[in-house]
Formats: C-alpha cells, structure tokens, sequence
C-alpha cells in the first residue's frame, strides 16, 4: 500500500524564497542542464518571487574563493533582500546570521534552489525541515554535475518530506486562478518560456 501525505499548496502568504550560492564560480560546475536553461530557469523563479511579493533571502558561501560573487542579475532583482555573505560555512543553516534572516520573513513555507543540489540545496532543506518548515526544493533552478547525482539528491529530500518542483509548477500554484492576473503571469512565463509567447499573442488577438 502506498503512503499518502495531504496536499500541501504553496501560498504566497506563507512563502519566501532561499536563493542559495547562485555563484559565476559555481554556475560552471552545473552540468545537468545546459548554461542558458539553467539561468534562465533561476531568473524565471526570481522574477515570479518579485510578482508574487515573496520575502527573500540570498546568500553566498565563500566569495573570495573560487566559488565567485553573487550573478549580478539576482543582487540587481533583490537590491533590499538580506544578502548573507557566508564566510565559510557549507551548509547555509550553520551561519546564524542566515537562519536569523529566514526567521524574520515570517514565512512557514520555504521555496529554496541553488548550487550544487546535493550540497548548497540538500543540506539547508534538510536543516530547515528538521525545524518544523515546509520545505519546496525547485530543481530546475538547482543544478549539480550530473543527472545521477541530482537525482540521489532529490531521493534524500524527497524522503526526508521535502516537496520537489520545478518553477513553472510554483508559479502556478501561487497564482490559484488565471482570473487574478492573465496579463501580469502571461507575460512573466513568456518572457522565460519563449513558446509561450504564442499563447499569449492568439489570447491577445481575440481580445
């Protein structure tokens, strides 16, 4: 027999967005998607947490290393966002200063991506749902070297509770209903979506 859980919808009442070691030095370590797709599925999930007013929470882990500074895009989306700047800790749930800032979003729902999944992802999901959060991996804006390892990766949070989605199934389901803004999330997933366009320009036609 299998074990069901409830549904649990994401709300974006209760909702904030972890963006963690989104790196120029780490960005070349993910290979299981091609440079383009990746970013592209990491702006996406940025630009949806601006149109849905998610509080967020960026961080990096070693920028005088190799790991790089932040991709420049993300600190220009979020210029208000805490951005904890980790010195040197790998999983991101040991810097104090990181868990104190996802405290004070208010939010019992944590959306969290980044590089690498089994490291920079796995570890602060883990730690987060060891503390009572609801925790949503995003994997297509989480990247690693290879499918394998994601997918080892996915197991273990997956079967410690947490919830796996992509962007476009978050944006969704914090939306509800098409009726509370066609144009406003029409636009958003054409913008990163580039077949999507079509619907959008027929839908407009019609009008």
């Amino acid at each position: 027999m299998i074990n069901s859980k409830p549904y649990v919808r994401l709300s974006k009442d209760d909702a904030a967005l972890l963006l963690v070691d989104h790196q120029s030095g780490l960005m070349s370590l993910v290979q299981d998607f091609s440079p383009g797709e990746f970013k592209n599925n990491v702006l996406a999930l940025a630009d949806l947490a601006k149109f849905f007013g998610l509080p967020t929470v960026l961080t990096t882990s070693f920028e005088d290393g190799p790991n790089g500074p932040l991709v420049p895009e993300l600190r220009a989306l979020f210029p208000e966002a805490p951005y904890i700047a980790r010195p040197g800790q790998i999983n991101a749930w040991d810097n104090g200063d990181f868990v104190e800032a996802v405290k004070a979003t208010g939010r019992g729902q944590l959306l969290i991506a980044g590089i690498v999944t089994e490291v920079c992802v796995a570890f602060p999901a883990l730690s987060a749902l060891g503390e009572g959060y609801e925790v949503f991996v995003v994997t297509d804006a989480s990247g690693t070297f290879n499918e394998a390892v994601r997918h080892a990766a996915w197991a273990r949070m997956a079967g410690a509770g947490a919830q796996l989605m992509n962007w476009f199934g978050v944006a969704c389901e914090l939306h509800r209903d098409w009726r509370n803004d066609i144009d406003g999330l029409g636009n958003l997933l054409s913008d990163h979506i580039p077949a999507y366009r079509n619907l959008m320009t027929s839908y407009s036609a019609r009008r």
